[in-house]
């Protein structure tokens, strides 16, 4: 089946894909934005988890069939190629309204220490959807091998940290073909076609160039043994290029996921969302019922939850739980946002951060005593951090990759930054502390 794709235009899909996107638990992603609240300031930022999903499994098949005609010694074959464009296809399944909102700024709120991760939910969710819509049989059909191939897929949606693995953890595929693992969510240097695709789809969306050609590098990426391992390389040319890449998702965030006014606005919905919290009940299995923080434990209640949880609470009936929920939503659509105080750049925020949550204490401190009449409380007050980066924290985004010569194609090696420019960034992190006011 065809599909066109705003991004990267037609797109044949194989019959698998296609029978995965058939079902109420990926279609779920149709109303799930992938921006969350950056569309209340980016019209035009109106895509959804769906369309990105379908863009990852496309870019992971084009990788891997490069590598594949490229490199007929890896022995890559049509049930690895598959089995990792299902994983790309699947990876954001476990996303919940509003996208990172809901997971980043809502759940920590609503069960504090709980572990939780949209990509451990995408892969419960990967599981009630195969078992939901019966299709190990089609599966089987289509050349997968359900008992080790649906494993496997797991492994590639929310692969270990490869620093800290000793011995091969992984039971869908053997060390020889580590690099499966490198193309859907790659914990070792973080070059992957989740990212190509959200720079090129968010970039689009948003009205803004992306400087950034994912095609380009997938020419010229190559399989390498490293350290004994099989990894993902770079033709050595390309250094400038993948910094070019890290700096492309450093400008996404500051200019769109990390515009003050969005995040005003996601920590409006997210406070109304804690006011609704144990007045919305969605049914689960059994007939058993979850409010918005508890949905995540059960996936049949889960796929009933997204973004149109918003207007749920708007047309809630009134009674004094929900009510505060409402009213802040109300305000949403009325622009009557909160504040933004003001903002600093923080040298040292994680040990700064805990000092200046305590500003707002003095900041209320100070309103009484010039005779505020609005009565602040230290509750009125955000103090949000936000870390902005090239992908690793501090670190060179470029040191964990490795790189091969023209005239050595086999043999991949670091790539000292002075080989690939004399003008590239000294620091690769910064945090921004922000102060709202919600009155």
């Amino acid at each position: 089946q065809v599909f066109k794709d705003s991004v990267h235009g037609s797109l044949e899909l194989h019959p698998i894909l296609v029978k995965i996107i058939d079902t109420p638990q990926f279609q779920r992603l149709r109303n799930i934005k992938q921006l969350g609240g950056t569309y209340y300031v980016y019209p035009g930022a109106s895509h959804n988890r769906f369309e990105h999903s379908i863009g990852v499994a496309h870019l992971a098949g084009e990788l891997l069939q490069t590598l594949k005609k490229k490199q007929q010694k890896l022995r890559i074959d049509e049930r690895d190629v598959l089995c990792v464009q299902i994983a790309g296809l699947c990876h954001d399944l476990g996303h919940g309204p509003f996208s990172h909102m809901f997971d980043q700024m809502f759940i920590p709120k609503a069960r504090p220490g709980y572990d939780w991760s949209h990509e451990k939910a995408s892969q419960d969710m990967f599981d009630h959807l195969v078992e939901e819509n019966e299709l190990n049989k089609f599966m089987e059909d289509h050349g997968l091998v359900p008992k080790e191939d649906l494993p496997f897929i797991k492994e590639l949606i929310d692969p270990p940290n490869v620093k800290t693995i000793e011995q091969w953890p992984h039971h869908g595929r053997p060390r020889e073909k580590a690099f499966l693992y490198e193309v859907v969510s790659n914990k070792r240097n973080k070059i992957d076609v989740d990212k190509w695709d959200y720079f090129a789809r968010d970039f689009h969306h948003l009205g803004m160039k992306n400087n950034f050609d994912c095609h380009r590098l997938i020419k010229f990426a190559r399989v390498c043994e490293v350290d004994k391992e099989m990894q993902i390389c770079y033709r050595d040319k390309e250094g400038f290029n993948l910094y070019n890449m890290f700096y492309t998702r450093f400008c996404l965030h500051k200019r769109a996921c990390q515009h003050k006014v969005a995040n005003s606005i996601e920590w409006m919905i997210t406070d109304a969302f804690l006011k609704a919290d144990k007045h919305i009940k969605i049914e689960g299995k059994d007939g058993k019922m979850f409010t918005l923080s508890t949905a995540i434990d059960d996936m049949v209640a889960y796929t009933k939850l997204t973004d149109n949880v918003f207007e749920q609470i708007l047309n809630h009936p009134s009674d004094v739980g929900i009510e505060e929920g409402k009213e802040i939503l109300d305000r949403v659509l009325k622009r009557d946002l909160y504040r933004c105080l003001g903002e600093f750049h923080s040298k040292k925020s994680s040990k700064e951060i805990k000092k200046y949550k305590s500003i707002k204490l003095h900041v209320v401190g100070v309103k009484i005593q010039q005779g505020d009449t609005q009565h602040l409380q230290p509750e009125d007050f955000v103090v949000h951090e936000i870390k902005l980066d090239y992908g690793k924290q501090d670190k060179d985004p470029i040191e964990d990759v490795r790189f091969y010569q023209k005239d050595d194609p086999d043999k991949a090696e670091e790539l000292k930054r002075d080989d690939v420019s004399n003008l590239l960034p000294a620091k690769f992190e910064e945090t921004i502390i922000r102060f709202y006011c919600k009155r």
